[in-house]
């Protein structure tokens, strides 16, 4: 089922979009001994394009109800959306960009990265307000570890960066209005 899980990315998702279905868990029974009577699997699934999210659920309940029909056993199909994509606004994206670049220098802020497929829950205030989430150049973490990874490591020494660019960002927009 994992295995097959994968072919909605790699065969039904146009190369040209972003998609991602993962399988993050997998729990099964509570001995070496005994088949499980019941295994859960759970994982996450994430798409830039509300269409290309669209597609991912019904393709995730034909691929089990497929693959558990197959080896005759049954499978119920449990699918949340938790988090909507996170789109930045562009005023607010160009504002917080300016104000970055006043403090660290506009050749250390990257306005031109690739989306991210990253789930986050900031995507909810966004869908009601104008805003921008942004990275604040954390890197990877000690031993390279990004986050959602269990041996990530913040970068401490950057806390002072960041405080310095939340303040000038509050500063710069109260004294706007």
């Amino acid at each position: 089922m994992v295995t097959a899980l994968q072919t909605i990315v790699s065969r039904e998702t146009n190369p040209m979009e972003s998609a991602v279905v993962t399988v993050t868990q997998i729990h099964g029974g509570d001995t070496w001994n005994v088949i499980p009577e019941d295994v859960v699997i759970r994982g996450t699934a994430r798409a830039l394009a509300p269409a290309v999210h669209d597609a991912i659920e019904p393709a995730i309940r034909r691929i089990v109800a497929g693959v558990a029909a197959a080896h005759r056993v049954t499978a119920e199909v449990r699918y949340e959306r938790r988090y909507p994509i996170t789109i930045n606004t562009e005023a607010e994206a160009v504002f917080t960009a300016k104000v970055a670049g006043d403090i660290f220098g506009p050749d250390k802020v990257a306005t031109d990265k690739a989306p991210m497929m990253a789930a986050e829950d900031f995507a909810f205030m966004l869908n009601e307000k104008p805003g921008a989430y942004v990275w604040i150049g954390n890197g990877p973490g000690t031993g390279g570890c990004v986050l959602h990874n269990p041996r990530y490591d913040f970068n401490d020494d950057i806390i002072p960066m960041g405080a310095s660019y939340w303040a000038r960002l509050v500063e710069t927009k109260l004294a706007a209005k």
